[in-house]
């Protein structure tokens, strides 16, 4: 578990890590280097759920790479299907990283939804259902990492 106390917001207890595979850990179904590295350091803190309708074909490998499985959706209403899991988790203890338009309602409904910029870009939509926007992947698994990071941006 990750907590932090937002000034002027709210008290953070966060369990579950959710993230969108494809845009946001891979680019053209391979792992952006630094991933795993800051992912192992992250596993023993929360749990750690990859969320993909394997749009390369790739998710076997990039499980094994990471050593964690992925939960597989199918590639019909991705966006709700994202949503209804953020939902069963408990979303009050969730924080979501994603950068397609059909990540939106999981960093709509997660404690803290994070927006990640990158090579396939980011849906407009996934921005404005976010809460911190950051440059890449690799900025947003460190503010988890270093939390009191969310604390200067978020706090009021």
């Amino acid at each position: 578990m990750i907590e932090f106390d937002v000034p002027g917001l709210s008290s953070f207890h966060i369990v579950s890590l959710v993230l969108d595979v494809n845009g946001t850990l891979a680019v053209d179904g391979k792992i952006i280097d630094g991933v795993k590295e800051r992912l192992h350091r992250l596993a023993g803190k929360l749990r750690i759920v990859m969320l993909t309708a394997n749009t390369h074909g790739k998710q076997d490998e990039i499980d094994q790479l990471l050593d964690l499985s992925s939960v597989r959706l199918s590639a019909t209403k991705e966006a709700e299907q994202k949503g209804a899991f953020v939902e069963q988790l408990g979303p009050q203890t969730v924080v979501a990283i994603g950068n397609g338009a059909n990540d939106r309602l999981m960093l709509e409904k997660a404690a803290l939804g994070i927006a990640v910029l990158g090579p396939e870009g980011t849906a407009t939509g996934c921005l404005a259902s976010a809460d911190i926007v950051c440059r890449d992947i690799l900025d947003a698994l460190d503010l988890l990492i270093k939390p009191k990071r969310i604390i200067a941006t978020l706090r009021r």
